[in-house]
């Protein structure tokens, strides 16, 4: 079990995100008032702080969204959770894994900084399943089945 420490959320595809510290996940959609949210299989997106971390100890100052991530985790190992898993976030809201990565089609910021980007390789999209609220500090569950 590991929990949230941002929310982000961004207006526009390619920016970095900010953290709302919180919002409401809309099955179908995605994170409401993101410019990501659609009918797709990458309605949000899910990056961990320890991967967030790696890019700090490289020298960067970086933050949750900067990657443009949805939820920001600490204590869950996403990129080990095969496509299919469920995650329930919060109390009421639950998603699917529906892909690993990503491949960039144009070069971030961070990765002009630091030569490399962990969204790419350590970030997971999962399509909402379940609406609910939520929020910093909630729960993040992998569902066994």
């Amino acid at each position: 079990m590991g929990y949230v420490v941002a929310v982000c959320t961004s207006p526009k595809k390619g920016m970095r995100k900010k953290n709302a510290g919180s919002g409401r996940l809309v099955a179908g959609h995605g994170l409401e008032g993101d410019a990501h949210a659609g009918p797709w299989h990458r309605q949000v997106s899910l990056l961990a702080l320890e991967s967030v971390q790696k890019m700090r100890d490289a020298g960067l100052d970086v933050n949750p969204g900067d990657f443009a991530e949805n939820i920001t985790t600490v204590g869950v190992n996403l990129v080990t959770l095969p496509i299919g898993t469920k995650i329930a976030i919060g109390r009421e809201a639950l998603g699917e894994v529906t892909q690993i990565g990503k491949e960039c089609h144009t070069r971030c910021a961070i990765y002009h900084q630091a030569g490399d980007c962990v969204m790419p390789k350590e970030g997971i999209f999962i399509k909402v399943l379940k609406d609910g609220l939520v929020k910093v500090g909630d729960e993040v569950r992998v569902i066994d089945e």
